[in-house]
């Protein structure tokens, strides 16, 4: 069977994880520093930023280092 996509597991795996940290980064000091001063749904935007960050980092390894690899 063909391979259908080139992909680099290793560096989706870095680069994603990298990332979910930058989400969560942001979120959490945008939470930090304008917890009295933003309105309610710019919070919201922050704590979901923060939640996609967590799952993110849970994940990218799993799914990109791990699960997808040994099903190539």
């Amino acid at each position: 069977m063909a391979r259908a996509a080139n992909l680099d597991y290793p560096d989706l795996a870095k680069y994603g994880t990298l990332a979910s940290l930058a989400l969560l980064l942001v979120g959490a000091a945008g939470t930090t520093l304008g917890s009295g001063r933003l309105p309610g749904w710019e919070l919201t935007v922050l704590l979901d930023l923060e939640i996609i960050g967590v799952l993110g980092i849970v994940v990218c390894p799993f799914l990109f280092g791990i699960a997808l690899p040994l099903v190539e």
